[in-house]
């Protein structure tokens, strides 16, 4: 069954934003997604589905605030997988007797909810989040948004179906061994893999701690980028976060892209899967890509030590007293994995780890020669009849391309590629080291056809804030100096009604200058970016007169840097104040 939504209004951001800028109103919002829910209609999708007056309760509250830049999610409503706090109402991890009702959220659902989006509830998962199949639940199996017959994915399975049935306009997931990729290929959808720590895992119930991710669905690049960047921030109570490190520079062009070698390729006798991924090789070709086949070996031998090393006993240290007290409480299948556990020792362990750390050096090597690697998401995708026959191979088999990833310290991003001549959705996976998140969001955004995203990580340690109105906005000839120091895209606005602003002549690129006056101001359209304080030295030292860098007052009363205008060059300068901003100028410069 394709999905069939029974209203009109497209969940993304930019058509969300587009729908409540022409009149649609957070409650008309709520009640058209409650009649999308009532009309799909699967039971096991939720474990707890808010009710219709909570959602009814942020929608009055946000409309009784108005937008505003600090909510940039207004109104857009989400899922959580339910091995994720929500203040008030039950975590199960897919498991009723373990349940239990937190009285804080994770932090990054605090983050959403601040940030103006609306939560709908908890969504069904493999139990304990162990699994790629979305069929171990006690609550049932969330139907696969393109065929009930096949596998929605885990273990967020519904995460992911409540994003491809349009209910809402991202969710969260987990990934430690590809559960926020799988079921994102098995749904056409966005699965957005993290960089470990980046994302508070406080508030979510283990599943390998050391390991563990949140990760985001959405239906494009951009918004997965847009979520991260309110999602992500260090987090000095969960001993696993880490400060953002962006590289200082990550836009090589044209990008050398790993794929394993044919021979280490598998896609489990589906030969129409191998022929999308030959197919997506040359798409990266015609696009400029170098290809360079890659020895996978260590990537192969490091996703097994996943489930065949002691990494499995952290699962049960994750629910050692659970499980030794309810043993029975567990799905049959979850409980055989888990209580594997009990034949590791404290040697195999360390064993596992020397292995471990000699598969990361020989990997090295191959980072060495490419900027990113690209696999299938997963080589087949199964039907749930065939995974419930033979549970444990099927599984391994979908985690081929994905188990290593954690262990390697890596992150990645699932991007959809085509479909299936059953007409079931198929999808590629981008991997890079840890910290190249906004690399992989932009040549996702490529792959696509999307435009490139803002950069979504935030950088790490001391920042300063830069406003610029001209050629550095984005998509203008100069952005890229920024993008190239680490700069993010904070938000777009404007100055306070105090300044003109000129087009300079005899400068190349054209560019505007900018000054505060006592009489005769206006607001001047401005993008606010934050550099690390290590790169603001080095731009700045390269601004060319008689521009210069001083501090203007924003629409909001903060006073930020930006680029200022020495009034002696103004004198041959057209005044362009009444445009209210540089792009305005360039679609009318006469």
């Amino acid at each position: 069954m394709k999905p069939s939504p029974t209203h009109n209004v497209a969940l993304d951001l930019a058509s969300l934003r587009t729908a409540l800028a022409q009149g649609l109103t957070p409650t008309a919002l709520i009640e058209e997604i409650w009649h999308r829910e009532q009309a799909w209609a699967d039971p096991a999708l939720w474990i707890h589905r808010l009710p219709k007056s909570a959602w009814q309760q942020s929608a009055a509250a946000l409309e009784a605030s108005g937008p505003s830049a600090q909510r940039p999610l207004f109104a857009a409503p989400f899922a959580i997988k339910d091995n994720i706090d929500l203040a008030g109402v039950p975590t199960t991890s897919a498991c009723p007797a373990y349940a239990y009702t937190p009285a804080a959220s994770s932090p990054v659902v605090d983050r959403l909810i601040a940030a103006g989006a609306i939560p709908l509830g908890k969504t069904n998962l493999d139990q304990f989040a162990t699994g790629l199949v979305g069929v171990r639940s006690p609550y049932g199996t969330p139907r696969n948004a393109f065929n009930a017959a096949y596998l929605p994915g885990g273990s967020s399975s519904g995460s992911a179906t409540a994003v491809a049935a349009g209910l809402c306009s991202f969710s969260l997931g987990t990934d430690t061994a590809g559960s926020g990729r799988i079921p994102a290929s098995f749904n056409n959808l966005v699965g957005l893999k993290p960089t470990r720590g980046l994302l508070s895992t406080r508030g979510l119930v283990p599943a390998c701690r050391t390991l563990d991710c949140i990760s985001i669905f959405t239906r494009t690049i951009a918004d997965a980028a847009e979520v991260l960047s309110v999602a992500a921030a260090f987090d000095p109570e969960d001993p696993y976060s880490r400060p953002a490190t962006p590289p200082v520079s990550d836009e090589t062009w044209p990008p050398r892209i790993g794929v394993p070698r044919a021979d280490q390729l598998k896609f489990f006798g589906n030969t129409d899967a191998e022929k999308l991924f030959a197919n997506v090789i040359e798409r990266w070709r015609h696009l400029g890509a170098t290809i360079v086949e890659i020895d996978y070996t260590p990537f192969i031998d490091a996703a097994r030590l996943l489930y065949e090393g002691p990494w499995v006993a952290e699962r049960f240290a994750a629910i050692r007293d659970f499980i030794e007290k309810s043993p029975d409480a567990l799905h049959p299948v979850t409980r055989k994995i888990i209580e594997g556990a009990r034949t590791q020792t404290a040697v195999s362990a360390f064993e596992s780890i020397y292995k471990l750390a000699a598969l990361r050096r020989r990997a090295e090597s191959v980072w060495a020669n490419i900027d990113v690697l690209l696999t299938p998401t997963a080589g087949t995708i199964y039907k749930v009849a065939e995974v419930e026959a033979d549970p444990i191979q099927l599984n391994s088999n979908l985690g081929y391309y994905t188990n290593y990833m954690n262990l390697f310290d890596l992150c990645a991003v699932a991007v959809p590629a085509g479909f299936l001549p059953s007409g079931l959705p198929w999808g590629v996976t981008l991997v890079a080291p840890a910290f190249h998140d906004d690399r992989l969001l932009r040549l996702g955004a490529k792959f696509l056809g999307e435009q490139p995203p803002i950069r979504s990580v935030a950088p790490s340690g001391p920042s300063v804030k830069l406003a610029v109105c001209g050629a550095h906005l984005s998509g203008l000839p100069l952005n890229g100096q920024l993008a190239r120091l680490g700069a993010r895209l904070v938000r777009a606005t404007t100055t306070a009604p105090a300044y003109k602003l000129f087009a300079l002549p005899g400068t190349t690129p054209p560019k505007p200058g900018l000054i505060r006056v006592t009489d005769g101001g206006a607001a001047i359209e401005v993008e606010v970016w934050e550099l690390p304080v290590s790169a603001y030295g080095h731009f700045v030292s390269a601004i060319p007169a008689p521009l210069g860098i001083g501090t203007i007052t924003l629409a909001d009363g903060e006073s930020v840097q930006s680029f200022l205008c020495e009034a002696a060059a103004l004198t041959a300068a057209r005044d362009i104040t009444s445009l209210g901003g540089w792009r305005a100028f360039l679609k009318n410069p006469s």
